[in-house]
């Protein structure tokens, strides 16, 4: 089926929407229009079995006997109808339509009843029916042709996910949290599944797939055809949990169909209720939200990280509230399988991030932290930059990363840094911030491209070799050292220095306080280099004046930060014997892993500041990827004579036209 055709049917059903126009709002269209569809694809996946289905149900009817597995078997398939009724039926009888839509509804298997009522379709059918709509919204699905000898899965999945764009416009909600573009996805799966070529075709092989943030189970559909053409014969059970209801639905009734579990699919919130506890999978990969707070379990993520530390899925670290990315990464981390004595087991990962999860976090930040830990434990195979614009609701860059805890001998040790930014085409039709795609050439240059990586990367005479760089797992870490210097002051009272000691609390306290500010005054306009000259001068000043010099640390603190001005040519205060660091001189620098920081400190720092030093009870140890850095060409600006050229040639230009108008 080609894209126009598809794009027919979900034209089809989306006219629906003229009728509701008026009783409902444009945001709940989809409400009504999503739930029909999947209802009418049930029916038609039936259809063939369906007379036999309800012979059989009649002969149970009033048996002790659970028909159930009889009634799967009967019908082909994991789910079934009981009832005579179709919507053609209940479309013929106007007065009844509510009533025997719901009888219908009810006569489903137990899953994919639960499916629809997860659209809250009850709801719609008393809604639809008090408007006097529901005969003839039923009437429009009746011809809707969703056989799957005319509709194959593959092309059922791009239907919904047209619809649910169109809902997710109309709601204005993020349609990319709902799916992702199928080409996206064809790249991902196979920068996953590639290295596994040779042992996906042996016989009996089995593999397990999940996804935690499925939608409507694109990727997971993806996946397991991928397999499935390597290995006709292999056996792929997909995994997944969703938020967004809508989207669950849709999975779960495509996994149904497809004869697949569809109690693998949890509902709910990965973080806070984990669908598949202690569960471990061969392949995983997500395109989790971008940039989406965690704000709602965030005491459910923070007590985990807490109390269960490195044997939960958070011991890493908790990124910024405002972007949950690293924590799908965690949680798919803690799903990998363990590679066994013999090299076996194990898992890969793939997951769509922004640029942010690159280098957002400073060193012994949430973020640096979980970025360490996944290069120190050698995890990270490689991360592929994508064209911009290639998401229907961002048209911000883009990266696959792309995890194993089985890398290859001669990928240890390594990550590889693949450019495919330039890989791409412009669309026809822009759909939302979609305006470019890929395709099947660019998907198998990348492909290819990603699997001789260490070859093109080490030969400067490949076609490619400025695309793919591949560095060790250090490269990526910094100590983030701070750097002092000595606080030097010089003492003085003006006028200035005088408002301090007056606005000081410490001094405010005193029980001779007016009249030690007084004796102080008669100093104005007095400076001193050294602090126990200020000491002295102002100390008998005070005694001079009958009061007392008071003692005590808060004091000579209070007196010092009034009185104390910084001056580069100043003392160098002192504390235990040791030069006191200037806060407002305080400088960081990010050394390589690697590096001797103290022989990075002569050569970079003595030179233009030879009094500074390290305070190495503050160094971090920080990772970052900068991705983009890594493969900036620096691009020489035009030369003047060029640009005073083309100035001087619109100028005679404009000359011409205003002649042309004076004339």
């Amino acid at each position: 089926m080609n894209s126009g055709k598809h794009t027919e049917l979900a034209n089809h059903a989306w006219s629906v929407a003229d009728l509701l126009r008026g009783d409902y709002k444009q945001s709940d269209y989809g409400k009504v229009i999503l739930p029909f569809t999947v209802l009418r694809r049930l029916e038609c996946v039936l259809e063939p079995t369906r007379e036999k289905v309800t012979a059989l149900a009649e002969q149970y009817k009033d048996g002790d006997i659970d028909p159930d597995r009889f009634l799967r078997r009967a019908a082909g398939h994991s789910f079934y109808n009981k009832s005579g009724l179709t919507l053609k039926k209940i479309a013929a009888d106007p007065q009844s339509a509510a009533k025997n839509l719901t009888v219908y509804v009810g006569s489903f298997s137990d899953n994919a009843r639960g499916v629809l009522d997860r659209f809250e379709f009850a709801q719609q059918i008393k809604r639809l029916d008090s408007s006097g709509l529901l005969y003839q919204v039923i009437g429009k699905f009746t011809d809707l042709d969703l056989r799957p000898e005319v509709v194959s899965n593959h092309n059922m999945g791009y239907i919904f996910e047209e619809l649910i764009r169109r809902f997710a416009e109309q709601s204005n909600e993020t349609a990319g949290e709902h799916f992702t573009p199928r080409e996206v996805i064809q790249l991902m799966v196979r920068l996953l599944v590639a290295p596994d070529g040779d042992a996906l075709q042996l016989p009996g092989v089995v593999r397990t797939v999940m996804d935690p943030a499925c939608g409507t189970g694109g990727m997971l559909s993806a996946t397991d055809d991928l397999i499935k053409d390597l290995n006709p014969d292999a056996t792929v059970e997909v995994y997944g949990q969703e938020l967004n209801p809508e989207s669950w639905a849709i999975c779960r009734s495509d996994l149904m169909i497809k004869g697949q579990d569809p109690e693998n699919i949890a509902f709910g919130n990965s973080f806070s209720d984990d669908g598949h506890t202690r569960s471990t999978f061969d392949y995983m990969l997500a395109n989790p939200p971008f940039g989406v707070e965690w704000k709602k379990v965030k005491e459910d993520v923070e007590r985990e990280h807490a109390t269960l530390g490195d044997a939960g899925r958070f011991g890493a670290g908790l990124p910024r509230i405002n972007d949950g990315s690293l924590l799908f990464l965690q949680h798919m981390i803690s799903k990998m399988k363990p590679v066994d004595v013999n090299g076996g087991g194990g898992s890969r990962i793939a997951i769509v991030f922004n640029g942010s999860p690159l280098f957002t976090g400073a060193a012994g930040s949430g973020e640096s932290e979980i970025r360490r830990w996944i290069l120190e434990n050698d995890w990270l195979e490689g991360i592929v930059a994508l064209p911009d614009q290639l998401f229907y609701n961002t048209g911000i860059s883009t990266y696959f990363w792309i995890l194993t805890n089985r890398k290859n001998p001669d990928h240890k040790g390594k990550v590889v840094l693949l450019d495919a930014r330039d890989q791409w085409q412009k669309m026809r039709k822009s759909l939302g911030d979609k305006r470019k795609q890929l395709s099947n050439d660019h998907i198998a240059t990348v492909v290819k491209l990603y699997g001789e990586a260490l070859h093109a990367a080490a030969d400067a005479e490949h076609p490619l070799h400025g695309k793919v760089k591949v560095f060790d797992n250090t490269a990526f870490g910094y100590q983030r050292i701070t750097v002092e210097r000595p606080l030097k002051l010089r003492f003085e009272l003006t006028e200035e220095t005088l408002a301090a000691l007056e606005a000081s609390k410490v001094i405010q306290k005193l029980p001779q306080a007016s009249l030690m500010l007084e004796a102080f005054r008669e100093l104005k306009g007095s400076n001193w280099a050294k602090k126990a000259d200020a000491w002295l001068a102002l100390k008998d000043a005070v005694i001079q004046a009958g009061s007392m010099w008071p003692s005590g640390a808060p004091f000579l603190k209070a007196l010092r930060d009034a009185v104390g001005v910084r001056d580069p040519e100043g003392e160098v205060q002192l504390v235990k014997g040791k030069p006191e660091p200037d806060s407002e001189l305080r400088d960081y620098e990010n050394v390589p892993l690697g590096e001797d920081v103290e022989e990075y400190l002569k050569r970079e720092v003595h030179p233009h500041v030879p009094d500074a030093w390290i305070d190495h009870s503050k160094t971090k140890v920080g990772y970052e990827i900068p991705f983009t850095r890594h493969f900036y060409v620096y691009e020489p600006p035009r030369p003047l004579a060029d640009i005073d050229a083309d100035l001087k040639a619109l100028e005679a230009e404009i000359q011409g036209l205003l002649s042309e108008v004076t004339e």
